[in-house]
């Protein structure tokens, strides 16, 4: 849903529409798709047109009182000075010291961590939720896109430092759709799930929020809401629930799925340790163990299983359908809840300090399908991609600072 409406500075002096690339002059109102409309304006004393748009998910009656709120006049000027010195309050939130090109581009990446979330609410606290009905935010911002398979790793766990407010407005955003919805967002936009990626990441969203100590949620619901989202009926879940993995013939990104699937429950087993519920940390916190049943201890990589078996022949460097936008070598380092079950599987931290060094020396060749999303290649390390954006700090683990 999106409801528009558009001011200009000028009179209109003549309008129309183009509907199917049929144009009528005069029209005042078209219904129908394929929509385009056309003005008309006397540029004879001055040739600047202004032009304001406001939007809502609710009304075009919270789209006007949106541009009443915000932006009620038509000096461009000061809403460009306006719109500095809120970036200039965000991008303050940390300080640096160094030569300018450096801070360009600190300050550039800062800024793109701040582009989304995007408040998602009218004026007056008015926003359409999950169920598509209307509802007013009591207490709190209602926000959206939130894209957690690409957030939760870092800029998420920034936000809990730089801005505790608008953290706990997004755990209350997540509960919400959670409410209205039946399941915490995966890759929400416009109070709809997309389910375009994997994993349930609000979840570890919300628990390193409260263990840094940021309260004001229903935890109660919170620890609700994860464990209904965890034994969803979907995306190999059940398969991932009964067996401990998820199989090629289960589910597609299978690999990826069932590692980023352990890696959230280890995060529902701390938050319901922490809550006091002690069955519910058991049952997460031997979830979080299926790691190991994609790990081939003897090659060292997590491998795609098939009809209980390894799939062979196998080529680590493979990007397919096992993998979410990676292979395995960016995969097999993928175990942040349990890093010193790894070592003592694969021999201790010098070899994983081998392991971590024969990744950066592999020959920077993927095989199988075109992935646009692998970038920045360092041998098999995707500086460019997600899934190895922690890796690097691996080596800490290892004793070898990199």
């Amino acid at each position: 849903y999106v409801y528009f409406v558009i001011k200009f500075s000028k009179p209109i002096l003549n309008s129309g529409s183009w509907q199917d690339d049929k144009a009528t002059a005069g029209l005042q109102a078209a219904t129908g798709k394929n929509l385009k409309a056309w003005f008309q304006f006397d540029l004879s004393t001055s040739k600047d047109l202004y032009v304001k748009v406001a939007i809502s998910a609710v009304s075009i009656e919270g789209a006007k009182k949106n541009l009443a709120a915000e932006n009620p006049g038509w000096d461009f000027e000061t809403v460009k000075m306006n719109a500095g010195k809120k970036w200039n309050t965000e991008l303050s939130k940390i300080e640096v010291e160094g030569d300018e090109e450096r801070k360009k581009i600190f300050y550039t990446a800062l800024y793109h961590t701040a582009v989304v979330p995007n408040i998602n609410m009218d004026v007056d606290a008015q926003y359409r939720g999950r169920d598509l009905k209307i509802h007013t935010a009591e207490g709190f911002t209602n926000y959206s896109v939130f894209s957690l398979w690409d957030t939760y790793r870092g800029a998420n766990p920034l936000y809990t430092i730089i801005d505790q407010r608008r953290t706990l407005d997004y755990i209350k955003t997540f509960l919400l759709q959670y409410q209205q919805g039946g399941r915490l967002p995966v890759w929400e936009l416009a109070s709809c799930e997309t389910d375009c990626m994997i994993g349930y990441h609000s979840i570890p969203v919300i628990v390193d929020a409260y263990m840094k100590g940021i309260r004001g949620f229903d935890t109660d619901l919170a620890l609700e809401a994860m464990k209904k989202s965890a034994t969803w009926n979907h995306l190999g879940l059940p398969a991932y629930i009964q067996n401990g993995v998820i199989s090629m013939d289960d589910e597609h990104e299978s690999v990826s799925k069932t590692l980023e699937y352990a890696y959230d429950d280890w995060c529902i087993a701390i938050f319901a340790k922490a809550l006091g519920k002690q069955a519910d940390y058991e049952t997460y916190i031997h979830r979080a163990q299926y790691y190991k049943n994609i790990l081939d201890t003897k090659t060292g990589f997590m491998r795609p299983r098939q009809n209980g078996g390894w799939i062979s022949p196998f080529d680590p460097r493979e990007v397919n359908n096992s993998f979410t936008e990676a292979n395995s070598w960016q995969y097999s380092f993928y175990f942040p809840q349990d890093i010193n079950g790894y070592m003592q599987l694969m021999g201790g931290k010098v070899n994983l300090g081998k392991k971590l060094d024969s990744l950066f020396a592999a020959p920077q060749l993927t095989t199988g399908r075109d992935q646009s999303d692998i970038t920045g290649l360092i041998g098999q390390y995707a500086h460019g991609n997600e899934p190895s954006h922690h890796i690097i700090y691996l080596y800490n683990y290892a004793d070898k600072p990199y």
